[in-house]
């Protein structure tokens, strides 16, 4: 059954309030979290020059959008929740937009790359071409997309306060090769461990 758009409402209230209320314990939490791996999966793909224009979807308090700035880039941050929208413009000087992930209002052609860490998840299956194809109009082209998402059985639902859909590899590369990306590789984390300890499928995306 397609999800209403009263449930698609109530599915972008409820996980924002959750983020909006855990806003600072979020931050303290994640604040050490390694992702070095991912971000430098992003950039070696991107055949631009520097500093590249980047588009840290989802970029919770801001943690990332410094790293891409100290790096020199122009990172832009964007997130549905208010108290991050607001930690992330605070903590990086960056310009942070908050916007919902269901009602995108994204320009043009204008990034390099996207940087979707531990985000898309969060979109209802039944949104996720739409977002998708967002996203691949707003890269330049040849522009490169990243992401990460905690992978499953393609099961969808609520986790506690959170909703979120969990893809396995072939649905998720269906997904994008539809909203028209070209893979440029993939990879399970965290490394060095046993499949079954590796919660977390990255991947890295060209617009094709």
């Amino acid at each position: 059954m397609p999800l209403t758009p009263d449930q698609l409402t109530q599915i972008t209230a409820l996980t924002l309030q959750h983020y909006d209320q855990s806003a600072e314990s979020f931050r303290e939490g994640t604040r050490d979290h390694d992702v070095s791996q991912n971000m430098a999966a992003l950039l070696r793909h991107i055949d631009a020059p520097a500093p590249l224009q980047i588009l840290d979807f989802g970029c919770g308090p801001g943690r990332d959008l410094k790293v891409f700035r100290d790096m020199g880039h122009v990172p832009v941050g964007l997130d549905g929740s208010a108290s991050f929208a607001e930690m992330a413009r605070a903590d990086s000087g960056c310009e942070v937009w908050q916007q919902d992930f269901l009602a995108l209002d994204l320009p043009a052609e204008r990034f390099d790359g996207i940087f979707a860490n531990a985000v898309l998840f969060h979109v209802p299956s039944q949104e996720l071409p739409r977002v998708l194809r967002q996203l691949h109009a707003t890269l330049k082209p040849g522009g490169v997309l990243f992401s990460s998402n905690p992978r499953g059985d393609n099961q969808e639902g609520w986790n506690g306060p959170r909703y979120g859909s969990y893809h396995d590899l072939a649905a998720w590369q269906q997904y994008l090769s539809d909203a028209g990306f070209i893979e440029l590789e993939h990879y399970y984390r965290p490394t060095g461990l046993p499949r079954e300890q590796q919660p977390w499928l990255a991947s890295a995306w060209r617009k094709g």
